[in-house]
């Protein structure tokens, strides 16, 4: 009897939807016939691939059979350098902007006041596009080891440019190359966690704040000081204003460091369920047999197993493996396949486009907010701002630990814990336009962006979570494209609006009441399920 038929005839189903749901004794001539499985544990369930469900259900259980390993433990480390990256060049261009219009007043040249701002949201929502297509299409290894590169070395030559329009110019292609970190950084990492350990996805938001609060103790070295910086745009020459200049190279080296981790720490291989979606199902087992020895744990998947699931339609398979807008549109379709799908795929765009104008409102801002308040108490200082910024994003970095706890409670899971983070953060910023001492001011910037990171660390988290592995990269992509669109949008707000007021703090708190909103109406609740 060949194989497969006694795959059909020695059906192993399984029921709980844990590590033990389809072990096989290797001794045994059987194998797990996985159509018959009981996949109720799969978050997404059979959708409309039955065959790509049943293969990814053997993946999860092999994920799972092997628990957490150095391999988990070592993307923790490197896809949080992508974290810490996307959020060090999220920040450093607005605070060096007022040095940058000392030395290049872009009103004198007739130029947008906030262009490098917009350069730079302007690179993240391409990269955001190209790497989640990328990725989807070629496969995650590739984008993982590159993009990095690629923002250290713009990073650094923005430090070289001669006027205003370079500055802007090299922090679109800086940022092109930093867009899709936050999308690979969580579908790898989610693509090789066990199920018990999904919670790790929004602890890893932690670096988030580490990136924050790294922007903020180098703007505090060399834009703080008076003999890096101009303090008027009037006589202001390169030579005495090297702060910004000082920021943006010690960045780019820093991140540097990171991409050479990457190739260094671990040889990064492609992730098992990007190579089943693609029809490559005998890699997919050599790789996660390969880790289950390094980590010395047996797993029961065997080539044969995948294999009696069945074959995926060759047409499907190679749309979905173009670089092309046919591709891309493929893929699109794939997060709308079904009805429930189709609305959990348009409230997480809504999620993120909610929080990408109120955090860029509030976190991006916030040194304009702590001065404006800070004087209005009595100490707004360059010294004082810049030390309050650190001491705010240090803070912040506790906010996905607080998620990362709070989303394994049944009460809350990750929709309960996306909401009461908004909830809090709104009650906080109401509060904080009755600050009157400085004490005050510090301590409701850190509840706010402590509580602010809950909710957007574990967003973060979720997001992915809820996405068909096959479509994921481009799920995400397109979930923070809307992010950096309404990014951009903040930046006219901050042109055209009072940044110095109370008013982006009271449309940042209406913002995050409406994501809680938005988080209870989300269809699928990932906790005690498996992703795809």
């Amino acid at each position: 009897m060949a194989d497969t038929e006694k795959a059909g005839a020695l059906a192993h189903k399984t029921s709980s939807g844990h590590a033990d749901d389809a072990k096989v004794d290797p001794t045994q001539d059987s194998l797990v016939y996985v159509r018959d499985a009981d996949t109720s544990s799969d978050l997404l369930g059979n959708g409309t691939d039955a065959v790509l469900a049943a293969k990814m259900h053997l993946i999860n259980v092999a994920i799972d059979e092997m628990g957490w390993t150095s391999i988990q433990s070592k993307l923790a480390l490197l896809n949080g350098f992508g974290y810490a990256t996307d959020s060090l060049l999220a920040l450093v261009p607005s605070i060096v902007q007022g040095q940058v219009n000392y030395e290049y007043p872009p009103q004198a040249s007739g130029i947008f006041p906030r262009g490098t701002t917009i350069g730079l949201y302007v690179g993240l929502f391409f990269g955001a596009l190209f790497w989640g297509l990328f990725s989807d299409a070629f496969g995650r290894k590739w984008a993982f080891n590159s993009s990095l590169f690629i923002s250290a070395i713009f990073t650094c030559l923005t430090a070289a440019s001669p006027n205003y329009i370079s500055v802007a110019v090299f922090n679109a292609l800086l940022a092109f190359g930093a867009g899709g970190n936050l999308i690979l950084d969580t579908t790898i990492f989610l693509e090789y966690l066990p199920s018990r350990h999904t919670w790790a996805l929004t602890a890893l938001a932690c670096t988030w704040g580490i990136g924050q609060l790294i922007a903020g103790l180098i703007a505090w070295a060399f834009v703080a000081p008076d003999q890096y910086n101009c303090r008027q745009a009037a006589g202001c020459t390169r030579a005495e204003n090297m702060g910004w200049r000082y920021v943006y190279v010690t960045t780019g080296l820093l991140v540097f460091v990171f991409a050479a981790l990457r190739l260094i720490v671990i040889r990064m291989r492609e992730t098992p369920k990007f190579l089943v979606a693609h029809g490559r199902d005998a890699e997919a087992v050599e790789t996660l047999q390969l880790y289950a020895r390094q980590a010395n744990r047996p797993i029961s998947l065997t080539l044969e197993a995948l294999q009696a699931c069945g074959e995926l339609d060759p047409a499907e398979v190679e749309r979905n493996s173009k670089f092309t807008f046919g591709g891309l549109w493929s893929h699109v379709k794939g997060l709308f396949s079904t009805p429930k799908l189709a609305w959990s795929t348009s409230l997480v765009f809504v999620a993120w486009s909610i929080i990408g104008l109120s955090y860029a409102l509030y976190n991006v801002f916030l040194p304009y907010l702590l001065a404006s308040r800070g004087a209005d108490v009595g100490d707004g200082s360059i010294y004082t701002t810049y030390r309050d910024y650190a001491i705010v994003n240090t803070a912040g970095i506790f906010g996905p630990a607080i998620g990362a706890a709070l989303c394994v409670i049944p009460r809350f899971g990750r929709r309960g814990t996306i909401g009461l983070g908004g909830l809090v953060t709104m009650a906080f910023l109401i509060g904080y336009t009755r600050v009157k001492t400085p004490a005050q001011n510090l301590g409701l910037n850190v509840g706010t962006n402590v509580a602010l990171n809950v909710a957007y660390g574990c967003l973060y988290a979720y997001t992915p979570e809820v996405l068909p592995s096959a479509h994921r990269a481009t799920g995400n992509a397109l979930a923070v494209m809307w992010n950096r669109f309404f990014g951009i949008v903040s930046s006219l707000v901050a042109v055209y609006g009072d940044i110095q007021s109370t008013t982006p703090t009271y449309v940042t708190a209406g913002l995050m009441g409406s994501l809680a909103i938005v988080a209870f109406l989300f269809p699928f609740e990932p906790l005690g399920k498996r992703s795809s």
